[in-house]
């Protein structure tokens, strides 16, 4: 393949994961800024926040089971399929949260709604991750998978800039209103961007690794107990990869938000412009790191962006508490920049860790799992360990973040290198 073919799929894969990483990241938005008095306005306000950020959470619960189920079909007929379902039941969820009633209208029926679609939305996101980061690492050519790989994981940054914008724009735009009708407009702007998205996306081609593997060898026909029989180990290891990854960022992208507005009383155009500036330069710096995985191997590069993310846990809310707009920026800044370390290589990490046949399937449990048990939780988490202490201190959360750290280092190393010897391309299949 050529390398603008290469290229036109990387981007395919970026746009349309950014579109589902803006439904996914956008309600986190939405969780630590407004949700708490939309649908949940009866509690106390702190348990009203927690509830808030525990529903950002449920669409976590739900990505492991899409992961399995999407999963399972991607390698059975195909990963271009499935990106397209996943996309497209994404945006319309996100389009629905949108035209929500809230509670002061039907009550506790619409935090349960609420609930309900943002666990299909996260169904759906399971199976999105997976598949995008096969298409592009199955197109690429040997010796050069984590650069075009880590061009969907751009989709990150990237929807996370839509998001933080969107919403940042809505609340300059609707000012006082913002929590009448402001709010739900970067909700559904969604459907814009999903019909971009699947017009990129329906323009490539399917993976020529499942192609070749269906015609030479078939396909598994239970994948995911293939994965589970004879690869446990490898999820298990794998899921502590991003373990320490997600909870770090969604603390970093989600948490301190709350955390800023609420605690140290700072204006929510604040914290989300700079956690815009964060969102680039984690885009730039997936791109660096991952070509430099590509040159020296992805476990020295996503073994120092494991302990960065121990590293950095106390200095970031240091950062944050001094209040200062410009320090702000700079935690978010270092924040972003730093983890895109252990983020950048990762599309190609996961792809070699799994042989063609089932690689969809274990490849989307294994990030899956990892993302529930960090990421989804982690917000909700991190606002709960704030009340241990009288003062409600940060350092609980600190410390938690420096366990997350060193769960995903010990995990890379238990993997080892996943480059050695073969690419994604040159992987044995699986019986």
């Amino acid at each position: 393949m050529g390398t603008s073919s290469v290229r036109r799929v990387a981007l395919a894969s970026s746009a349309g994961n950014a579109v589902e990483l803006y439904d996914f990241l956008l309600y986190g938005t939405a969780s630590a800024l407004v949700f708490d008095k939309l649908f949940f306005p009866s509690f106390d306000p702190r348990i009203g926040t927690l509830l808030s950020l525990a529903t950002f959470g449920a669409g976590f619960l739900a990505r492991p089971l899409g992961g399995v189920v999407i999963g399972h079909f991607g390698d059975r007929i195909g990963r271009r399929t499935m990106l397209v379902l996943t996309l497209t039941a994404t945006g319309v969820c996100t389009a629905l949260i949108g035209v929500l009633p809230t509670y002061s209208s039907i009550g506790l029926l619409a935090p349960v709604l609420l609930v309900l679609l943002r666990v299909v939305q996260g169904f759906f996101l399971g199976g999105e991750q997976g598949g995008a980061t096969l298409m592009t690492v199955e197109h690429s050519p040997p010796g050069r998978t984590g650069w075009y790989g880590s061009w969907t994981f751009l989709g990150s940054p990237l929807g996370l800039l839509l998001a933080s914008g969107a919403m940042s724009l809505a609340v300059t735009a609707s000012g006082d209103d913002f929590l009448v009708w402001g709010w739900r407009v970067p909700f559904l702007f969604s459907l814009v961007l999903v019909g971009v998205g699947l017009y990129v996306r329906l323009s490539v081609q399917e993976s020529p690794v499942f192609e070749r593997t269906r015609a030479e060898e078939g396909t598994a026909k239970l994948p995911v107990v293939v994965v589970l029989k004879d690869h446990w180990r490898t999820v298990l290891l794998g899921a502590g990869v991003n373990f320490g990854f997600n909870m770090f960022i969604f603390v970093l992208a989600t948490f301190a938000a709350s955390y800023a507005t609420r605690q140290l009383g700072m204006t929510r155009s604040v914290i989300l412009n700079a956690t815009l500036i964060g969102a680039f330069s984690q885009a730039v710096a997936i791109l660096l790191f991952a070509r430099l995985s590509d040159r020296v191997g992805r476990m020295p590069v996503m073994l120092g962006g494991a302990v960065f993310l121990g590293a950095f846990a106390f200095p970031m809310f240091w950062l944050l508490e001094t209040r200062d707009p410009a320090l702000v920026v700079v935690a978010m800044l270092i924040g972003f920049t730093g983890s895109a370390a252990i983020f950048g290589p990762m599309p190609a990490y996961y792809a070699e860790l799994f042989g063609p046949k089932i690689r969809y399937s274990g490849v989307s449990l294994s990030y899956q799992l990892g993302a529930v048990l960090g990421g989804g939780l982690s917000p909700v988490v991190a606002a709960a360990l704030l009340g241990l202490t009288a003062d409600q201190a940060s350092w609980p959360v600190s410390l938690y973040l420096i366990g997350g750290a060193l769960v995903s280092a010990a995990c890379i190393v238990a993997l080892g290198e996943t480059i050695s010897g073969r690419a994604p391309s040159r992987a044995p299949a699986e019986p």
